[in-house]
């Protein structure tokens, strides 16, 4: 048993329609690598160390967003997706390859057979087996956007995703027969999209096309075996919760 966890909401949801741009450019046309921003599972790690470019001269490595007037702009795209509405892959927080089985059992920074988490933690209760290291962001190593997107994408902090929250407008909507939340800025006439992909504990695909669950790259100070999420809920609002570390949710690029 854990020292503790943080569960999923149920939700129902409706619909309209709009349309957006595609999530890969290159030179301002549409990628036709279907293998681009694909990877191998290698239980939780992988070689790419966050921020590598595949050209030099586009900082953004291909990958194209939009302008909400906030602090920092949002990519078009969910990690892993091809379009606005595509899902795209589920990550662990602090993981950086998708899976298909999340549970505390294979999560990266939790001690194999024990509860004792390796990283990510500021108060000894949590961790015996390591000392406390007094991270409470994710380093690009471990940031799914960073290493997957490359350049300089990262994910959002709770303060970033808080001022999402706050300065935009959110639709429930549908993009291509998709259901989410089109968020729509209060400064200006931007809008991303962002489709209810729902998430995964274990093997259970629970929430889909009634949440949008998206990890944020801050710990949960108060409960440390959970990290920060924005959670956008068609009946229930929009607001950003603490939820197990070992969670499998979307992911969504910032940069400066």
């Amino acid at each position: 048993m854990m020292k503790g966890k943080f569960l999923f909401v149920a939700v129902l949801f409706s619909a309209l329609s709009f349309g957006f741009a595609s999530c890969d450019m290159i030179n301002g046309n549409e990628s036709d690598d279907p293998t681009q921003g694909e990877q191998t599972e290698q239980n939780g790690s992988t070689e790419n160390n966050g921020g590598e470019l595949d050209d030099p001269a586009d900082p953004y490595n291909g990958h194209t967003y939009v302008d909400l007037g906030l602090s920092v702009k949002w990519a078009t795209c969910n990690v892993g997706a091809d379009s606005p509405e595509d899902y795209g892959d589920y990550f662990a927080w602090g993981e950086v390859v998708p899976k298909t089985y999340f549970d505390w059992s294979n999560y990266k920074w939790v001690q194999e057979g024990d509860d004792d988490l390796i990283k990510y933690f500021t108060d000894e209760w949590y961790g015996n087996e390591v000392p406390v290291d007094n991270k409470t962001v994710l380093e690009a190593v471990d940031d799914a956007a960073s290493v997957n997107m490359g350049g300089v994408w990262r994910m959002p902090t709770i303060t970033e995703v808080e001022e999402l929250i706050n300065g935009c407008i959110w639709t429930w909507t549908t993009l291509n027969g998709v259901e989410g939340y089109e968020v729509k800025s209060k400064t200006n006439d931007n809008s991303i999209f962002l489709p209810a992909a729902g998430g995964w504990a274990e093997d259970e695909h629970g929430g889909l096309r009634e949440e949008c669950l998206y990890w944020c790259s801050s710990l949960s100070i108060e409960g440390q075996y959970g990290a920060w999420s924005l959670n956008a809920i068609s009946f229930e609002g929009i607001t950003e919760n603490p939820i197990s570390r070992y969670y499998g949710l979307s992911v969504r690029g910032v940069t400066e």
